[in-house]
């Protein structure tokens, strides 16, 4: 039996509040106490002529990370939107902007995953040169910028190292990088972090312990992001 939806009046409504309710789902999926929450026949009546989530997650399309649930949210809590490797472009942002300016959620997270199949085909096309068929090439073209940016090539230079950081350190990048490249596009969610409604944050999930850990802030959820 699932538990009974949240009153429309506890739904979080700042960046720290909704980012909160994220941690808190998290905590009961590691600890193997979900509640699956706001799935019942009453949340579906209740949401079947409007929405009102309050977080938008971009996440990696993988099958293994599944937002409502690796965060122990209900129907009509998140809007998500995914796409491979979370590659970005104009209908992603449109998206975005939809969730916060529209919809009104006071957070975004960008949410990506270590052994991520894009962040590794994007090594392997810049270790080997070969870049893979069709379209998932789009993909890849997307994600190198992403993960060799002038701070990770600077950073291996100042070692005197001809090879890329390892995969888990280019994810971690992919995310960063990620989170400044929507503000810098969109004016809309740069306007509304410079006002205080609305933080971005990017987060590391890991596949194996389901933790999802907080990378990198813009704006303001009450704690700072973890350090490497």
């Amino acid at each position: 039996m699932t538990t009974p939806a949240t009153p429309a009046a506890h739904r979080p409504t700042t960046p720290a509040e909704a980012w909160a309710a994220l941690v808190e789902g998290n905590e009961r999926f590691l600890s193997e106490a979900a509640t699956h929450p706001a799935q019942d026949l009453q949340r579906r009546r209740e949401i079947a002529a409007a929405q009102h989530p309050f977080a938008v997650i971009f996440g990696c399309s993988d099958s293994r990370l599944a937002a409502e649930i690796i965060f122990d949210q209900g129907l009509g809590d998140a809007f998500v939107v995914r796409t491979a490797g979370h590659v970005i472009d104009t209908t992603i942002i449109g998206s975005i902007e939809y969730g916060v300016e529209v919809l009104g959620t006071p957070l975004v997270v960008v949410l990506g995953h270590d052994s991520c199949g894009a962040v590794q085909a994007a090594i392997d096309a810049l270790e080997t040169g070969t870049m893979p068929p069709g379209f998932v090439r789009a993909i890849v073209d997307r994600v190198i910028p992403s993960i060799v940016s002038q701070r990770t090539l600077a950073a291996a230079l100042g070692r005197g190292d001809a090879h890329l950081p390892d995969a888990d350190v280019l994810l971690r990048e992919h995310v960063e990088t990620t989170t400044r490249t929507l503000t810098a596009y969109s004016a809309t969610l740069a306007r509304r972090i410079e006002e205080g409604t609305l933080a971005v944050v990017g987060v590391e999930y890991a596949l194996a312990d389901g933790r999802a850990r907080l990378v990198a802030v813009q704006g303001d959820v009450g704690v700072k992001p973890a350090t490497a």
